[in-house]
């Protein structure tokens, strides 16, 4: 569109135009007049509802002429016929069309909203104006971090607005632009949620949930998000000094349309895929997938449930409670907890949730996540009435689950049962290494300043020397990034009685050396230095996550 607007704009500065699709940092406040430049000089929109072309709603959404020959297409819809039987129309009338403009569906449906308000008729109001630009800069921006396959998106509003992407599990920022435009980008945000707080609070903590292709507030477009982002998880929080701070989590559709369930691509071995295959087939009991947020428990655990379904022929009852369902899972029944606006509603919404789905005959249910007290005794309660329950909670380590939920008030007796506590897991997200531009640690050896590489050699010897690889300077392969994506990184526990008790006491290393020794267990930072060895992750992803080689292990 801004290439367009050229045509139109010629007493204006470049910057503003090219701005439009907020691809680069700008000063979108200025870009405001954009969609004015569009309809001035009595230009009018051939295609809108109501005017003389007769265009059906289809082809509408598709294409929008304006009666100086500005022509846009949904850059989507390039070859669909019926932008080619309205093209030939156009020209057997003999009316002006120039060659057509390639833009996003949203920005065909922010030039029909526009018209819809009475231009030419009705003066728009200039905040109707700047909302309608700021919902485009934002779903633009969302683009933009879909294209590189970004986790989360932070917008810090404080004497100017930054923008930061959260590639690989690293902040990097992007965007840079005014308080105004900020300000004014969260409030869209905020009202461009399908579920969420009814008011939008600057000065308090509130979640919001943002689904694909659902209507607009306040609009009569839609808000459509790119086709391989399902949804998007909106915190709104105030931060010192009256600013605001917004973190928008990114949730992809899976590239296969009836879910994935390949395990190995997401990194685990056949260590890893071995022990979950025992969990899966086992048909009562409880397994937890742990870690901090952005870990992967959420994709693991789906791929564990379509996997489960797979093996038995789709012949069991699966449903889920989650708030709000993040990821699809074909075959299952997903019960989302969605109507409740604050922690408290959400607690009892969701603990309703639960006992419903426990009195709908499930055989095995996936719960989102233990949030509290209530929603892990309930828990417990499926797994001891004969369910198979997976869910996932917050703690640093497989063993630390034990030590979290005795903390949260579950009874040690129900803890220490080993036909009840099926299976302990955690995990971290490495960044994998680009195979095509890693380098040998061994460049690393004559730098007096990186203390790196005798950390490596007093841990691991020659031999890790020899297999170790460190980021390399990026190539075409990687974007120039030197890392393609992340992978899991799991320690997998299934424990028995001895080991649960020694975790109720406390006893938590006498616990580990007994995991490790008697149940071949083996440890996060066992299973990243294998994945090291083989050229997988480097040595600094490595003592980022489980601590310097030369020092002795957290447990």
């Amino acid at each position: 569109m801004a290439e367009a607007l050229k045509e139109n704009t010629q007493d204006q500065p470049e910057e503003q135009t090219n701005s439009y699709l907020a691809a680069e940092a700008v000063e979108p406040v200025e870009q405001k007049n954009l969609l004015e430049v569009l309809f001035a000089n009595g230009n009018t929109l051939l295609t809108a509802h109501d005017s003389k072309l007769n265009v059906t709603d289809e082809t509408r959404r598709l294409l929008a002429l304006f009666s100086d020959g500005t022509y846009f297409v949904s850059e989507d819809h390039k070859f669909d016929g019926l932008v080619y039987n309205f093209e030939k129309t156009i020209k057997r009338r003999k009316m002006l069309i120039h060659p057509p403009q390639y833009v996003s569906q949203n920005e065909l449906n922010a030039i029909y909203a526009y018209a819809e308000r009475g231009v030419g008729f009705v003066k728009v109001e200039a905040n109707e104006l700047e909302q309608m630009q700021v919902q485009i800069d934002f779903i633009n921006i969302v683009s933009r971090a879909a294209m590189q396959k970004v986790s989360d998106v932070h917008v810090v509003v404080a004497e100017a607005t930054s923008v930061m992407f959260r590639i690989n599990g690293m902040m990097v920022r992007q965007m840079e632009y005014n308080k105004e435009w900020g300000e004014a980008f969260v409030r869209a945000a905020f009202a461009s949620a399908d579920i969420s707080d009814s008011n939008y609070a600057q000065n308090e903590f509130q979640g919001a949930q943002k689904l694909g292709e659902t209507p607009l507030r306040g609009s009569n477009g839609k808000l459509m998000l790119p086709h391989n982002v399902l949804a998007i998880r909106l915190q709104f929080n105030p931060i010192a000094f009256g600013s605001q701070y917004l973190v928008m989590r990114l949730l992809y559709a899976d590239d296969n349309p009836n879910g994935s369930s390949d395990l190995r691509a997401l990194g685990f071995g056949d260590h890893e895929e071995n022990l979950f295959y025992r969990l899966r087939a086992v048909p009562v009991g409880l397994n937890i997938i742990a870690g901090p947020t952005g870990s992967g428990k959420s994709t693991t655990l789906q791929r564990n449930m379509i996997k489960l379904l797979q093996e038995k022929n789709f012949e069991i009852n699966l449903i889920t409670v989650e708030d709000p369902p993040e990821y699809p899972i074909p075959g299952a029944r997903q019960m989302p907890v969605t109507n409740a606006t604050d922690e408290e509603s959400k607690e009892e919404e969701f603990t309703k949730a639960l006992n419903a789905a426990l009195r709908s005959d499930p055989d095995i249910m996936m719960i989102g996540e233990i949030r509290s007290l209530s929603v892990a005794e309930l828990t417990f309660k499926g797994a001891l009435s004969g369910h198979g329950v997976w869910t996932t909670l917050h703690a640093n380590s497989a063993p630390a689950i034990v030590t979290r939920l005795r903390d949260m008030g579950i009874q040690p007796y129900l803890l220490g049962d080993p036909e009840l506590v099926k299976g302990l897991i955690s995990q971290r997200l490495f960044r994998r290494l680009c195979p095509h531009c890693r380098q040998s640690v061994k460049v690393r050896e004559k730098d007096p300043h990186d203390l790196s590489f005798n950390r490596l050699r007093i841990a691991l010897g020659d031999y890790g020397i020899e297999n170790t690889y460190v980021r390399g300077p990026g190539c075409k392969y990687c974007a120039g990034q030197g890392f393609v994506g992340r992978m899991s990184v799991p320690e997998i526990i299934l424990p028995d009685a001895m080991f649960l008790q020694l975790m109720i006491n406390g006893d938590t290393k006498r616990a580990i050396d007994y995991w490790i020794s008697e149940l071949d267990g083996r440890t996060l930072r066992d299973a990243a230095i294998e994945r090291m060895l083989k050229g997988n992750i480097d040595l600094d992803e490595l003592e980022r996550w489980c601590g310097l080689l030369d020092q002795r292990p957290i447990y």
